[in-house]
């Protein structure tokens, strides 16, 4: 039997956000924007989307006098992203 895949990390772009933050804990919206190759509109709906799941925590701060936006994997993120990827394997296994 195939494990259900978790709608909110199947999405391409909130995958490939989470796949960064697995690695790196913490990143600029910049950052995330150019690794993803996504428009910051996109980029920043699907932020939202992980954010009101609590997979990640944003913090806006300004430096320099200009906005800046941090995003950080929470615990609940690094659970769901590590069912996500068992889910995957099981896949591969069947």
């Amino acid at each position: 039997m195939f494990k259900e895949l978790n709608p909110i990390l199947h999405s391409q772009l909130r995958l490939a956000i989470m796949s960064l933050l697995i690695s790196v804990k913490e990143a600029e919206f910049t950052f995330l924007k150019e690794k993803t190759n996504a428009t910051a509109g996109n980029l920043s709906v699907q932020i939202a989307k992980l954010k009101d799941v609590n997979y990640i925590e944003v913090i806006k701060q300004f430096k320099d006098n200009y906005p800046l936006t941090i995003c950080k994997i929470t615990q609940v993120g690094v659970q769901a992203f590590e069912e996500y990827v068992a889910a995957l394997q099981s896949y591969t296994r069947n």
